[in-house]
């Protein structure tokens, strides 16, 4: 289960009623809410789980699998058939070639690195997310339920939030991964308490605001504190049936509940109206610009992990049209992020990291029946990954694909050693390990090795 905010509670309730409000700051009878994820990142901030930084991660999730001659992997000197319909143009990086829709990745490549030999063989969406987003091989498109916890839970798990009144974990503008909400974004067998705090909405629209983060109009202090009686009622009929204890303890993140729902910080760190308009202009003023200003600004206010689900990726036909459509937003966003980033001076505590399911097939196909314009199909034997802040080495080209895109070529990785990389520059010990849902120890580590030009 996962706490919806905005969109998730509008279309099912109009305005906020009372129940939107239970929902949002403490648990209704039968449910998993704030309180549940405040009290696990309280233990997890207990655990003496080492901490050596106090980095956050902003993972922008190209769902459906972005084509990478058209990103990060361009091929300008093979067949019209496999480097597709647009030119490439050099970087600041000499030698090194992005497609000429992203000229802002251009200017800036000293500030990043890229990937460009990673692979694991499936085309199927879901294995390929799955093993993207959690290190391992698990789910598939004949067994969907998640079988690993995603690297923003198990970092939430061990780490928490970076300071009191925020959530660990963030998921915007709307988390899932191929349709599935939260998909493999979520916790698995770590629990729902380290799911992402979802907040679906648009940050671009015209006077957007995060609901429940504030008591409703008409709401004042002492109504609230009755309010809180009601969840003290529910949470005594409850622990009536509880013969375990599970209750003990409580009442505290029920009121750290209520205190992130109604104190200043989270709907200060969510006002995104505070920024200058300049500002907002560069990222881009569209759901995925706007949304990359609100993860920068979430990252500042104490959020560790921010999930940034770009859609739309899956190409089969229209390819010039689709990367017309999506890399230039894809290019003002990012750039700008880590060049805001930068000038605030939260690169070196703050990684950025680029990345989708999949590539795209090498060879440009004839399109869908019903769009016969030429596109890219599913293709998991190479795709590149974009990281950069965090600590990282900044300015590196890891590995590459054979000369049409096909496979890696040199230093071929594996999702798990993307998952590792973070993880090393987080202060995880790699060997650290949870209990599945069989009682079996797995390493967050896997089979995944820390990336040695990058570290």
């Amino acid at each position: 289960m996962m706490l919806e905010l905005g969109q998730g509670i509008a279309r099912h309730c109009g305005g906020v009623s009372r129940r939107a409000l239970l929902r949002a700051g403490a648990i209704g009878v039968g449910g998993l809410t704030l309180p549940h994820l405040l009290r696990a990142e309280a233990v997890n901030r207990a655990s003496g789980v080492p901490n050596p930084s106090e980095r956050s991660v902003i993972l922008v999730w190209l769902d459906g699998g972005p084509p990478q001659h058209e990103t990060y992997d361009p091929k300008p000197d093979a067949p019209v058939e496999y480097r597709g319909p647009f030119k490439a143009i050099p970087t600041a990086l000499p030698g090194v070639f992005l497609p000429e829709v992203m000229p802002e990745h251009a200017r800036l490549l000293k500030k990043m690195s890229l990937i460009r030999s990673v692979h694991h063989n499936t085309g199927d969406h879901f294995a390929a997310a799955h093993w993207m987003l959690t290190g391992y091989h698990g789910s598939t498109s004949v067994d969907l339920s998640p079988q690993y916890p995603s690297a923003g839970s198990i970092i939430t798990k061990l780490k928490g939030a970076r300071k009191e009144g925020m959530p660990a974990y963030v998921g915007l503008p709307t988390t899932h991964s191929v349709g599935i909400a939260p998909g493999y974004h979520g916790g698995a067998y770590l629990g729902v308490a380290t799911n992402p705090f979802s907040v679906n909405g648009d940050p671009g629209e015209r006077g957007y605001s995060v609901p429940n983060l504030a008591l409703p109009a008409g709401l004042e202090a002492n109504r609230f504190e009755k309010r809180m009686g009601l969840l003290h009622a529910f949470d005594n009929a409850r622990r009536d049936v509880d013969q375990m204890g599970l209750m003990d303890g409580l009442d505290r993140f029920t009121r750290d509940a209520y205190a992130m729902v109604s104190g200043p910080a989270a709907r200060a760190a969510f006002d995104i109206n505070k920024e200058d308009p300049r500002l907002r202009d560069r990222y881009g003023r569209n759901r995925w610009g706007q949304s990359a200003l609100l993860a920068r600004r979430l990252v500042e206010s104490g959020v560790r992990f921010v999930t940034l689900t770009f859609d739309g990726w899956d190409m089969h036909s229209s390819i010039e049209t689709s990367v017309k459509r999506a890399v230039p937003m894809v290019d003002s966003a990012v750039s700008t992020l880590v060049d805001d980033l930068d000038e605030r001076g939260m690169l070196d505590s703050t990684m950025v990291v680029v990345m989708g399911e999949f590539g795209r097939g090498p060879r440009i196909n004839k399109g869908l029946p019903q769009d016969p314009v030429p596109g890219r199909d599913h293709w998991g034997e190479v795709m590149s990954v974009l990281m950069t802040g965090g600590g990282l080495a900044q300015g590196r080209v890891v590995g590459a694909s054979t000369a049409k895109g096909e496979t890696p070529k040199d230093r071929p990785l594996k999702p798990a050693d993307v998952l590792a990389t973070i993880y090393h520059q987080l202060g995880l010990d790699l060997a650290t390990t949870f209990q599945n849902r069989s009682g079996r120890p797995v390493s967050i580590g896997g089979e995944g090795h820390p990336i040695a030009e990058l570290i």
